[in-house]
């Protein structure tokens, strides 16, 4: 029986001071909060510092876990979407996400089309301490539990 394979990927809802929320404009997705894959034999924790900061320029502190997202159709990933506070450093596009701005919370669903990562920020918005654990499928998107 051969070893199941998922992706690893990282996610994170970063507030700034005045309690506005970081998001990135994806070439195809739209705009979104900060995601990338984990790589190989790579902390969580240190793989969405390294995202976060390829995606933005910026710096965060006190990541905390708050939603695992299991995506049960092809290709298989699971996503550790976290809450963070912003730290340091000036908003930087970058090659894969071409606008970064802070965003008013209010104002953030309205941004954001996908409805993936809709959901994903609903979910983060919703938090409120315990971590949740979610799944869902493509082909057609659908929330499973």
């Amino acid at each position: 029986m051969s070893q199941p394979r998922h992706v690893l990927v990282v996610s994170c809802m970063i507030r700034n001071e005045q309690e506005q929320i970081l998001l990135v404009r994806h070439h195809l997705r739209g705009w979104e909060l900060p995601q990338g894959r984990v790589e190989e034999r790579e902390a969580l924790v240190y793989a969405l510092s390294r995202e976060v900061l390829e995606e933005t320029g910026v710096t965060i502190c006190n990541p905390k876990p708050a939603v695992i997202w299991s995506k049960i159709s092809e290709p298989a990933s699971v996503i550790f979407c976290f809450t963070a506070n912003y730290s340091s450093g000036e908003l930087t596009p970058s090659e894969e996400t071409p606008e970064v701005e802070w965003c008013v919370a209010d104002e953030v669903l309205q941004r954001v089309s996908h409805p993936v990562n809709r959901d994903r920020i609903r979910a983060l918005l919703a938090h409120d301490g315990v971590v949740q654990m979610r799944s869902y499928a493509t082909g057609p998107y659908r929330v499973l539990s």
